[in-house]
């Protein structure tokens, strides 16, 4: 287990943001409310932050010892792209 450079997202509008949220919420992952938090689920632990108008910058904590960084943050690209967000 080890964590990974923080990933930010541009353009993430609120409602890219908040289809993020019930996108990773229906994936499994724990998600608090606000703009920054903690999430974890499937052996992840990461913090986020929203600026509240476009920017998501998330720091990957902890990661299980067989996903590599790229993997972890190219899934969450694939959630941002899933939003319609880049």
């Amino acid at each position: 287990m080890g964590g990974c450079e923080p990933i930010t997202f541009h353009n993430v509008t609120p409602a890219v943001f908040d289809c993020m949220k019930k996108k990773l919420e229906g994936y499994g992952m724990k998600i608090p409310s606000g703009n920054s938090g903690d999430l974890e689920g499937h052996g992840v632990k990461a913090h986020f932050n929203w600026d509240g108008e476009k920017n998501l910058t998330i720091k990957v904590n902890e990661k299980p010892f067989y996903a590599s960084c790229g993997t972890v943050s190219g899934k969450l690209h694939d959630f941002v792209v899933d939003c319609h967000g880049s």
